[in-house]
């Protein structure tokens, strides 16, 4: 499972030219569901991305997580991340999950991102989607379930 993380000053999600999703300060986060992807990939990420220290403390320093700071979460599914340009100049998306089974993880990580305190909003699985980022720092940071182990 593939989570890009983007520091925002504010994200929105439009569908069909209404806002779903719509946050302040906090992520706008891009979720990829790959093939072989568990539970226990969402539990990873979800704690990860709610405890990782990206936000400025009074210092400068990035010392303060999304929680610290009372920062929100807009979670978008994203099967592109998991793109294979290895071969031409067409990308295939067979590493990705199948759809039904990236749209019940992308739901329970909705859940266990929301577990850990932060407050999610969300865009809608498959659907056309315009996502408005402001990019705070820039700060954007690529959290992978399979380097757990590592």
């Amino acid at each position: 499972m593939k989570l890009l993380l983007q520091r925002v000053s504010r994200g929105s999600v439009t569908i069909e030219g209404k806002v779903k999703g719509s946050i302040g300060r906090g992520y706008v986060m891009l979720l990829g569901v790959g093939r072989g992807d568990t539970a226990a990939d969402v539990e990873f990420l979800a704690k990860k991305a709610a405890a990782l220290r990206v936000f400025a403390d009074a210092q400068g320093k990035m010392n303060l997580s999304v929680r610290d700071i009372g920062g929100e979460a807009l979670v978008i599914s994203q099967f592109t991340l998991y793109a294979d340009t290895r071969r031409g100049n067409r990308p295939g998306f067979e590493p990705a999950a199948p759809p039904m089974e990236a749209k019940a993880l992308y739901e329970l990580f909705l859940v266990k991102l929301a577990e850990q305190g932060v407050p999610v909003q969300c865009g809608e699985f498959g659907a056309d989607m315009q996502v408005e980022i402001i990019n705070d720092g820039p700060v954007t940071i690529m959290l992978e379930s399979s380097l757990a182990a590592e």
